[in-house]
């Protein structure tokens, strides 16, 4: 696409919703918000837009997305802070900005709408395109280079762990054969390999069949889960009192990882029966999302990528943890 074509209207997932759980720890001028999964920066242009008084520091691993927000947001000056970054390194970030702590935290997980879609990224398995599938296209193993050097094993482990797999280890058989004959290169083809992989009778229900083998190479090539077992304590650390985290799932194994953290903080540690509970036993974090809330009708009909989003907040309410 040239410069010169005006790119299709973005609209952030549950947008609306995130601004306003947001808001209460937000709307003092001087405010720091960070945007831990910046991507084509919606959200992050509705945050600056609603809550002039705030500094906004936004980070993302993907070159080609820093490139586009920073046009984006470029109306807001020095406001808005970007940073080459992957969100587990956001306390490395503040502390490099001279930030001690912020009043927000916004993580949208998963794959943004422009690497989705970007054919030639791959992570899309509706069409045909180089298997890469890094966020970051400057480092790291592409998915092709994780089917092509992958063994049985740790193939099965990651479609079953990270997919969800129930036909992981026949799929990781079927791989290890067809890339003898030739390495895999574009996901048409394993498309192909993981349709006929799956029994007749599954494969009539529950969308796609590859939907579960390219979530879970997805996972594996950009070190999902491990970065965001480190970087929701990290963010939570940065929270002033009275701060606000907010964050979106898309599949339940992000959900089941916020939901650990979260929840923990929400806890008293104080054994049971004790008549009076010291404040270092008592909860430092309030869960304001009953559970994981889902997205309206509306919201999915505004964006359809709306549809699997597990929404959770929690507030800071005391400065150490228990």
């Amino acid at each position: 696409m040239s410069n010169d074509t005006p790119a299709p209207r973005h609209v952030p997932v549950m947008l609306q919703r995130c601004v306003d759980a947001l808001a209460p720890a937000i709307s003092a001028p001087g405010a720091v918000v960070v945007d831990a999964t910046l991507g084509l920066g919606g959200h992050s242009e509705a945050l600056l837009t609603q809550f002039p008084g705030i500094r906004l520091v936004a980070v993302d691993r993907d070159p080609a997305a820093l490139k586009l927000s920073a046009e984006r947001l470029a109306p807001f000056g020095e406001r808005a802070t970007l940073v080459h970054a992957v969100y587990d390194e956001i306390p490395q970030v503040l502390a490099d900005l001279g930030i001690p702590e912020v009043q927000g935290v916004l993580f949208d997980l998963g794959v943004s709408s422009m690497q989705l879609d970007e054919a030639d990224r791959g992570f899309a398995y509706a069409q045909d395109a180089p298997l890469d599938m890094r966020m970051d296209q400057t480092r790291g193993l592409s998915a092709a280079e994780v089917l092509n050097t992958y063994s049985h094993g740790d193939l099965a482990r990651i479609l079953k762990v990270y997919g969800e797999e129930r036909f992981a280890g026949k799929i990781a058989s079927v791989i290890l054969r067809e890339r003898a004959k030739e390495p895999f290169t574009t996901s048409a083809r394993l498309v192909e390999l993981v349709r006929n992989a799956i029994p007749a009778a599954t494969r009539r229900t529950g969308g796609n069949p590859a939907k579960r083998t390219f979530q879970a190479l997805r996972i594996e090539v950009n070190g999902e889960l491990e970065v965001l077992d480190r970087a929701i304590p990290g963010a939570l650390d940065a929270l002033a009192v009275g701060g606000r985290i907010v964050v979106m799932s898309y599949q339940s194994l992000e959900d089941r990882l916020v939901k650990q953290y979260l929840q923990a903080g929400a806890t008293t540690t104080a054994p049971p029966g004790l008549p009076f509970v010291p404040e270092e036993l008592q909860p430092w974090l309030k869960l304001h999302t009953r559970g994981a809330e889902l997205a309206t009708e509306e919201e999915i009909e505004e964006n359809r990528r709306a549809a699997p989003v597990r929404l959770r907040v929690a507030e800071r309410i005391r400065a150490t943890r228990g």
